[in-house]
């Protein structure tokens, strides 16, 4: 990848998604997809698949067990997380589910042909949307204050990194920073400018006719943002300088209240237009109390287990053990996880917790892949 200086919403557009054969690709676009460099929660273990299910059974339970039940996975991989979720769910829950796999890369080779694979977020979702860092990987510009204060665009060179300030940060940019990472007047701070998050999950919320839609990522709130914001490249399971010539992922850190806030007001928007059900209740949380409410706990198994059944003590002790990763205060436990009822309470999606918290109300941690 080649040309002059851009934006960095445009350049990580290209990096990640741009076309190309072979390694010339996009990021995403490989055949060896995002596993190929770094584990997220559903490579780390069976668990986080199987809590999924459990969350999509409360959910289905909830719109009285449909004829048609719908899992569709945002930024789905390789469609590993739709397989396993559809193969843990009840046979009866297994036969009604429709389940999509939403992605911009090709189908893969192997999946299952019952797992129907798109580019677009289907209309009409009766059902649970479950989108697992997708938003991360939305690409935005990024903001930098200089010695005048004032919010200016970065500028990338794709071919190397390089940076150098662009124009003031204008319009709805601007308005965004000053509500939700309000930098300008404070000299040498960053950072990204996460409308067109905003908008894709409150365009994706949209089209959820009753049921839930749940976003988890690596995510910072409004009293929490990084001061120099959160940029960074990802290849071969190592953190790398976010360079954009398509080499390796290029990510940030998500501001999931911003998208709360954004789905919220879409929501409204359309119940007041007679569109869908209208909004049941928003919560912002963490992974560990999430995962902890639908059932997955890194409690080591007793001892007495071990001299009763020695084979299924050291099974309960490796789930333990994955257990603990999808939970770890500093790792995975500190993702994000944002939930949002349309035609459904809250409650009845994610079981409640004294984690659970409106959006807005704290920092989500902040934490990479």
């Amino acid at each position: 990848m080649s040309g002059g200086w851009t934006g960095w919403r445009d350049a990580t557009e290209q990096a990640l998604y741009g076309g190309g054969p072979g390694d010339r690709a996009g990021f995403y676009l490989r055949p060896e997809g995002p596993a190929g460099h770094f584990r997220t929660s559903v490579h780390a273990s069976p668990l986080f698949a199987g809590a999924v299910a459990r969350l999509v059974e409360s959910v289905d339970e909830a719109l009285g067990r449909p004829p048609v039940l719908d899992f569709v996975d945002v930024g789905a991989g390789r469609g590993e997380l739709t397989a396993a979720v559809a193969a843990a769910l009840p046979s009866g829950t297994a036969r009604r589910l429709r389940a999509t796999a939403v992605e911009r890369a090709a189908r893969p080779d192997g999946l299952d042909p019952r797992i129907a694979w798109t580019d677009a977020v289907p209309e009409g979702v009766t059902g649970v949307l479950f989108a697992n860092e997708w938003l991360d990987n939305v690409p935005v510009d990024v903001a930098a204050t200089g010695e005048d204060g004032v919010p200016r665009y970065v500028l990338v060179r794709p071919e190397d990194g390089a940076e150098r300030p662009g124009g003031p940060v204008a319009g709805a940019d601007a308005a965004w920073l000053e509500r939700w990472w309000p930098i300008a007047g404070r000299p040498g701070l960053r950072a990204e400018i996460g409308l067109p998050r905003d908008e894709a999950w409150a365009r994706a919320v949209a089209r959820v006719r009753r049921g839930a839609a749940v976003a988890v990522d690596y995510a910072h709130g409004r009293d929490a943002r990084p001061p120099f914001g959160t940029l960074a490249g990802f290849r071969g399971g190592r953190q790398v300088p976010p360079v954009p010539d398509g080499s390796c992922d290029v990510t940030a850190h998500v501001a999931l209240d911003a998208c709360a806030a954004a789905a919220e007001a879409e929501a409204a928007a359309g119940a007041a237009d007679g569109g869908a059900d209208g909004g049941a209740g928003t919560l912002l949380t963490t992974q560990r109390e999430a995962l902890r409410a639908l059932g997955v706990s890194g409690a080591r198994p007793p001892l007495s287990l071990a001299s009763r059944d020695p084979a299924a003590y050291v099974r309960a002790l490796a789930g333990a053990g994955e257990a603990a990763e999808l939970t770890a205060a500093g790792g995975l436990g500190d993702f994000g996880w944002l939930v949002h009822g349309v035609g459904v309470p809250v409650d009845r999606v994610l079981p409640p917790s004294a984690g659970h918290r409106p959006p807005g109300a704290g920092a989500v941690a902040d934490s990479g892949p």
